[in-house]
């Protein structure tokens, strides 16, 4: 039986989940991207129970999540002008904007950083809780540490039973992938894109009027989710092009290899011996499905998985990021 209670998403259940949280424990809730495991973000001692519940690096710093633009202000030292024009454009949604810190933030949440990361939920299970809370929430995706990130409330229940207070259940997230984050910290002459994510490259330099530079080493430090191994399966993951997936697949399967294919729809014809998940809806669809196809394929006791790669347009970067990082395993 789970030790974990999961309960929907319903108004009792988003009250409990304040209620725990000011109590200074954690709870894993819904949100547009991933699931995430919150805490208050202004309690040191209950921001260390979302590492020990992960088993994070302490090094690896958190996104702090409120409910809005005032909210921000009391966590940032500043908000320029920039910052306020890509929350007016994407707030709520799946930006992350790093600034400098206010003292209000726990150096835990920060990793000893002068920086905190900040961002609006856009799910409405979220934004309720953290209304009802009146604190900034750290909440970083709701699975141990190096799994890949859950869409689903049973991924989360799979990854923390026992080792958490509640899970809020909102069903599948919307856009399946971690947030976008682009950093502000060293002025607005110098934004730097962090990390690609659910909201593309594409759409935040249109807003922005120019290029972003790419964060290199130092600054991705800066970045939630950056710094270590993640997103792995326990299956190893093989990129293959869209072209030679089915070869792959039977050559090994051939071999003798337990293999499992992940592919956008239409899937390559192959014997029904080999897996094979095949998301529907282009690459925003294939991004939804990616982290839950990945657990799929560990459940059904895959040895390899054979993934198809995408073009590096638009959402198809922060795809790519996530395939590259899981084959690093």
């Amino acid at each position: 039986m789970p030790k974990t209670p999961l309960r929907s998403a319903e108004p009792a259940t988003i009250a409990l989940a304040a209620s725990i949280l000011a109590d200074g424990g954690v709870v894993a809730i819904p949100t547009e991207t991933v699931y995430g495991l919150a805490a208050d973000g202004l309690d040191p001692r209950a921001v260390a129970r979302i590492f020990a519940a992960k088993g994070r690096p302490a090094d690896n710093p958190l996104i702090l999540h409120v409910a809005g633009l005032a909210e921000a202000e009391a966590i940032a030292a500043e908000v320029p002008p920039l910052a306020r024009a890509l929350a007016d454009a994407f707030w709520p949604g799946p930006l992350t904007i790093v600034l400098k810190r206010a003292a209000v933030v726990p150096e835990i949440v920060s990793a000893g950083l002068d920086t905190v990361a900040i961002r609006v939920p856009a799910h409405p299970v979220a934004l309720a809780i953290l209304r009802a809370l009146g604190r900034p929430l750290a909440a970083p995706s709701a699975n141990r540490s190096g799994r890949p990130s859950p869409t689903r409330a049973e991924h989360v229940l799979a990854d923390l039973d026992g080792r958490i207070d509640l899970i809020v259940d909102g069903g599948p997230t919307a856009h399946g992938i971690e947030s976008t984050v682009i950093d502000l910290s060293q002025g607005e002459g110098a934004p730097l894109l962090l990390r690609q994510g659910a909201l593309p490259r594409e759409a935040l330099e249109a807003a922005l009027g120019r290029p972003i530079a790419e964060g290199g080493a130092e600054a991705a430090a800066r970045s939630p989710g950056l710094r270590h191994r993640h997103y792995a399966p326990r299956a190893r993951v093989e990129l293959v092009a869209r072209e030679g997936l089915g070869a792959r697949a039977e050559a090994l399967a051939a071999a003798g290899v337990r293999v499992g294919v992940l592919a956008r729809a239409p899937a390559p014809p192959l014997p029904p011996a080999i897996p094979t998940l095949a998301a529907e809806g282009g690459l925003e669809g294939y991004a939804r499905e990616l982290f839950a196809g990945l657990r799929t394929l560990d459940e059904l006791g895959v040895a390899r998985i054979v993934a198809e790669t995408t073009p590096e347009v638009g959402i198809g970067r922060a795809i790519m990021d996530r395939l590259r990082r899981a084959a690093e395993g």
